[in-house]
């Protein structure tokens, strides 16, 4: 099969630059609506690599995501949102960027091109056969998130990836592929638009119901989130008092004590 980078085709619009502010947020927003069908369609492919990290991580596997540019930018913060949504140990999902932390705030040259430095710095937190390696890649092609994939099936982690290009390299070499074909960029070539968008949406997605399977949510709550703020404190109190017959005082009281929802519900049914 012929691999055809549709990421990188031209935009179905001509002219941006004598388009209105109006024309030109329109034809964005038109552009974006897309987006969620085609994750649709891959549906079923996300929710076999679910399954799969979910079963890992009930024996103690962790998640890593690499990638470069917007792609790694966005495993970054899809991995740092988890210990304070649900009340992980920041090491139970890791973003790893090509470039390091440096690469976060503004480009690293030549990061990207490296095709040994994914499984290096993969090392530092020192993988096993336990964990599972998303590589995401918009255009499916990057050298930095090849070679780690390939390493990482060389020895024995389940690897998966989220392209936007149907068939691309990184496709064909993780054993659990997820392709989002959101078509070409507003601005061609700009996969931080559509495609930013998409892998934004798989990564929610996979992160989220990973963690409900673990028991991380309760009916819709997030019971394990980490009170540090006092925003979070006042939702965790009303969380709590949801679930038991408390006054807000006698709530927070529970809370402090405990320093979780579930531990202070849990405390609450123990002593009545």
């Amino acid at each position: 099969m012929t691999f055809n980078k549709i990421t990188e085709q031209t935009s179905n619009y001509e002219q941006l630059d004598k388009m209105s502010v109006d024309e030109l947020l329109t034809n964005i927003n038109n552009e974006d609506k897309t987006v969620p069908h085609a994750v649709e369609k891959a549906l079923p492919q996300i929710a076999a690599l679910v399954t799969q990290i979910v079963k890992k991580m009930k024996n103690g596997g962790r998640l890593f995501y690499i990638g470069a540019g917007t792609s790694g930018r966005l495993g970054v913060v899809d991995a740092s949102e988890c210990p304070p949504t649900f009340g992980v140990p920041f090491d139970t999902v890791v973003g790893i960027i090509a470039g390091g932390d440096e690469a976060i705030r503004k480009a690293v040259e030549n990061a990207e091109d490296n095709t040994t430095q994914a499984w290096i710095d993969l090392q530092e937190h020192t993988v096993t056969s336990n964990d599972v390696v998303i590589g995401i890649a918009a255009s499916g092609t990057t050298p930095y998130v090849i070679g780690g994939l390939e390493k990482c099936n060389e020895n024995g982690l389940i690897t998966a990836s989220i392209s936007c290009n149907a068939g691309s390299p990184i496709s064909t070499i993780a054993q659990f592929p997820i392709d989002v074909v959101v078509g070409p960029e507003f601005v061609t070539g700009s996969s931080r638009m559509k495609a930013g968008t998409a892998q934004k949406l798989v990564l929610n997605m996979i992160s989220t119901a990973t963690m409900i399977q673990l028991g991380k949510v309760k009916g819709n709550k997030m019971v394990d989130m980490q009170l540090s703020n006092s925003k979070l404190v006042d939702r965790g109190v009303k969380m709590i008092m949801s679930e038991i017959p408390v006054s807000y005082e006698e709530a927070a009281n529970l809370l402090q004590a405990t320093g979780s929802v579930r531990k202070a519900v849990e405390q609450y049914h123990l002593n009545n």
